[in-house]
């Protein structure tokens, strides 16, 4: 059986992350992308955090997995020539340059409709319309716009951006399902449409409980929240909180047998209340199961310091994998806090495809994500990133329909 998207062509203009999440997300799928990149210089990313000399980077290589590269110079008369070519073929146009960029270009909304009326062009922008739709953003700047930052880290402490590249990779992510929606509307409509993410939006998006609690909070303090139980008011707007669980149940990141010397011997630990009782007979508190003041939920809020104290004298004897061990036959939820080292090992990651070794023809063999959704009947292979033009000919001739002649003299114009 084929892949779920073969035969989708796809015209990838994207750079850096937001927008080649979205590609390659399309790619592993099946879909064809194109990858237009400047002569000589390409995505900007092949140069940046290089670990090897003169190689494209793992920054390149992990975002562009299954796709062609093409070269061309929009700017040269041969170069717009061969472009209208691509976006009459193709049937989605992807990119995630600054705002208005294209349309300077002389590729609107509207003329690329003119050249391909069924063309699905998508966008990622930092912002939506509104006062800030020309600025520039980057990942961390999407990060603190959308709502995340104010609400990640310590209650006493400076707003926190995530490791998780939530604005980047996530705004991609929406990006492909906004494209596959509207490859599935064309099919009754016959026509293509724009699709339009803005990375604050996404954020916002991922952050949802967050505007959950901010309107709880004019219904009074947000209980399950540490500072609750510590007698500290809140404030007119959703406070940071810690580690504390995003839900109803109450959980906490304590530390395992170890932590003194390792920075991940940790665990997440959650206090689920349909199984309180396996928690008190797990720390050697069988009494706390009927105790007025631990019984219930509600009387746990105001104690949960006292609580995870407990529970965290615990775990310190145990390691985080025994941790786990234990508590999972009993259905108490817990999860070790793993590092890169140790995903990097992991062989179940390996068994499904979720990390993957690639073989790259200038770097040699690395480590990368796999696709992240598993498809019963459409397996995602996952091949190395191209060179840069690796497939220029390839793509004039096969897609464009370009004989060797016309290659030979747009080489000669600059054009590509």
């Amino acid at each position: 059986m084929g892949k779920a998207l073969e035969g989708v062509k796809i015209l990838d203009m994207t750079h850096v992350q937001s927008g080649p999440t979205c590609t390659q997300l399309l790619a592993w799928f099946g879909a064809d992308v194109i990858k237009v990149e400047r002569p000589g210089v390409g995505d900007a990313t092949r140069g940046q955090l290089r670990d090897i000399p003169d190689v494209d980077s793992l920054y390149f290589t992990m975002l562009n997995h299954n796709k062609r590269s093409v070269t061309l110079n929009t700017k040269a008369d041969k170069g717009k020539e061969i472009f209208v070519k691509l976006i009459k073929e193709c049937d989605v146009m992807v990119e995630n340059f600054a705002p208005g960029a294209l349309d300077r270009m002389g590729f609107s909304w509207e003329r690329i409709q003119e050249i391909n009326p069924r063309m699905i062009y998508a966008s990622i922008k930092g912002f939506g319309p509104g006062e800030f739709e020309d600025c520039k953003v980057y990942e961390n700047v999407a990060q603190c716009a959308g709502g995340s930052a104010s609400t990640t880290g310590m209650r006493d402490g400076v707003p926190i951006v995530t490791g998780a590249q939530i604005g980047d990779s996530g705004t991609g992510l929406h990006l492909a399902l906004g494209i596959v929606t509207a490859l599935f509307h064309r099919e009754k409509s016959g026509r293509g449409q724009r699709v339009e993410c803005a990375m604050q939006d996404g954020v916002l998006n991922l952050c949802r409980v967050k505007l959950r609690d901010q309107q709880r909070l004019q219904h009074g303090p947000l209980k399950e929240y540490s500072q609750h139980g510590e007698g500290i008011p809140f404030g007119d707007a959703t406070p940071r909180a810690g580690n504390d669980s995003g839900g109803g149940q109450p959980g906490r990141i304590l530390k395992c047998k170890g932590w003194e010397t390792d920075p991940d011997a940790y665990t997440y630990f959650i206090t689920q209340a349909a199984v309180w009782k396996n928690v008190c007979d797990v720390i050697g508190k069988p009494e706390w199961k009927e105790h007025a003041d631990y019984a219930k939920p509600e009387a746990r809020l105001t104690r949960l310091n006292e609580i995870f104290g407990v529970i965290e004298d615990w775990t310190m004897t145990k390691t985080k994998f025994e941790v786990m061990e234990i508590c999972n036959p009993l259905n108490i939820p817990v999860g070790p806090i793993l590092s890169m080292k140790e995903i990097a090992a992991d062989r179940s990651l390996r068994k499904t495809g979720t990390v993957v070794e690639v073989d790259h023809p200038e770097r040699g063999p690395y480590l990368s994500v796999g696709n992240p959704i598993k498809l019963s009947d459409s397996p995602a292979d996952v091949e190395r990133s191209p060179l840069l033009g690796e497939h220029t000919d390839e793509i004039l001739r096969d897609v464009l329909g370009m004989n060797e002649d016309e290659i030979v003299a747009a080489k000669a114009e600059g054009a590509v």
